[in-house]
């Protein structure tokens, strides 16, 4: 019962910012994997670059704030990769990334 008591007292513990913060970030990562079963050209290419640029900074903010918040850090590591998908499926699906075709030497 003392270990529930100081998990609940924690400074990261549920009584805090610490921990409703990252519980509620998740959603951004929930939204982004439901996200993946659009077609890309219904993805925003801002709003998905926008994301993934508030996530890396915000996973820096996360280590760096006493108390370092490890549950902060990984919810916006999540949010990370999947809008760094997200975005990689805009782009292709805008021709950003179509790969060059591979010109073979002719046999003359």
């Amino acid at each position: 019962m003392a270990y529930v008591k100081a998990i609940i007292n924690s400074p990261v513990g549920p009584k805090t910012t610490h921990f409703w913060g990252p519980v509620s970030n998740l959603g951004f990562f929930i939204a982004g994997v439901a996200d993946m079963k659009k077609p890309p050209e219904m993805l925003s290419g801002n709003m998905t670059g926008v994301l993934c640029v508030y996530s890396g900074l915000f996973m820096r903010f996360a280590w760096m704030v006493r108390p370092r918040n490890h549950m902060l850090l990984a919810s916006h590591a999540l949010n990370e990769s999947v809008q760094l998908y997200q975005l990689s499926r805009w782009a292709k699906g805008k021709g950003y990334l179509q790969q060059k075709e591979d010109k073979k030497p002719s046999g003359t």
